[in-house]
């Protein structure tokens, strides 16, 4: 299996990369590594959302099984809480 190039952004478009993923990356996964690599709240959840496809994607799920194509846009969404 191939790695796949993908834009992976932030929701408010401020953090943005061009980076290559294997398909058998999480969800989950992808979003820890965001997490990490641009400093984002850890006291808060989130989501990933392929932004191409309007799709929001399980974490536990594959890139694979998501259907991520090459060329996509993710996007990592804070998770909003009513309060």
């Amino acid at each position: 299996m191939s790695d796949l190039k993908l834009i992976v952004r932030t929701a408010d478009h401020t953090r943005k990369a061009e980076i290559e993923l294997p398909q058998q990356m999480t969800g989950g996964d992808v979003i820890q590594a965001a997490v990490e690599k641009w400093s984002l709240p850890r006291d808060s959840d989130y989501s990933l959302v392929n932004d191409t496809q309007k799709k929001t994607m399980n974490p536990s799920d594959t890139l694979e099984k998501a259907g991520v194509a090459a060329g996509d846009v993710l996007e990592v969404q804070p998770v909003l809480v009513a309060g």
